[in-house]
């Protein structure tokens, strides 16, 4: 599957790339992570079109991203991208990864990981 130097989000309305749905199928954070799946790669990407096959690209052999990440990529708004990536995972293209929930015991893991994110939004 050859990866455009661009995605056509820019060229796109929002409302057309999702067919005017404005709710995911599934609920997923910013900073969820998310990775192509096997069947992603194998089946390609489906019914989706052009926006599915860059995701599917951007997210494979290794290279994690986040929804955040994709929407900026893509040059979508977040909720358009959402959509996108929901619809994917519930085709099994994509496999989405939400951040694990802070409790008392892992507190001091997740402020460290705060810090250390801040520390590096600094050195930009």
């Amino acid at each position: 599957m050859p990866e455009r130097d661009e995605p056509t989000g820019a060229l796109v309305r929002p409302y057309a790339v999702t067919r005017g749905r404005t709710r995911p199928k599934l609920e997923i954070a910013l900073e969820a992570l998310v990775e192509t799946t096997v069947r992603g790669r194998s089946t390609g990407t489906g019914r989706g079109g052009s926006e599915h096959q860059y995701i599917a690209a951007m997210c494979d052999g290794g290279r994690v991203q986040s929804l955040a990440e994709i929407a900026a990529r893509m040059q979508l708004p977040l909720g358009v991208a959402r959509v996108i990536v929901a619809d994917m995972a519930h085709d099994g293209l994509v496999a989405v990864y939400e951040p694990t929930s802070l409790d008392d015991e892992t507190d001091a893991v997740g402020t460290e990981l705060l810090e250390r994110v801040l520390s590096g939004l600094r050195r930009l």
